[in-house]
């Protein structure tokens, strides 16, 4: 990579940092041609008993080398897109729906939640990180099951 490529890439790590800072947004990622670089930030929540909760430490990509010619996977099915009021996950980890097991879950479908509640938790690199409600409603549907290892924008709740 060239002296002017890589000041190419620190402006836009920048510009995407700069996105991160502008939007609600905990982690962006871009792909032009060979170059793929994904900006995350940390966010902390307090919990009810006092004690933070850290969501992963940022990072950054470096630019890959392009992956070695493949053959073309079938195309996946096309869908309408999230369901309008999901809650999507912002991290890759496994959700628990209490705090402890045996415990009472945190929501349950057509209770009544207010923005920042803790909807669930999700577990990655050993920290439990909670989840909290982006906004006020009711829980229509829980699209996870305790336990269950989700990915980053998949649904998580549904509140309506």
């Amino acid at each position: 990579m060239s002296q002017k490529d890589t000041s190419v890439d620190r402006s836009l790590v920048r510009e995407l940092a700069d996105i991160l800072n502008d939007t609600d947004l905990t982690e962006i990622e871009i792909e032009q041609g060979d170059l793929r670089i994904r900006v995350s930030r940390q966010k902390e929540y307090v919990a009810a008993g006092g004690y933070a909760m850290t969501m992963p430490a940022p990072h950054q990509m470096a630019p890959q080398a392009p992956a070695a010619a493949q053959p073309a996977a079938a195309p996946a099915p096309v869908s309408a897109g999230p369901e309008v009021g999901s809650v999507p996950s912002p991290m890759v980890g496994t959700v628990y729906l209490a705090s402890a097991p045996g415990a009472k879950p945190f929501i349950e479908v057509g209770q009544t939640v207010s923005e920042g509640e803790t909807l669930l938790i999700i577990e990655a690199m050993k920290t439990m990180n909670q989840i909290p409600a982006p906004r006020s409603g009711t829980v229509k549907r829980i699209c996870v099951d305790n336990g269950q290892p989700v990915e980053y924008g998949e649904a998580l709740v549904v509140i309506g």
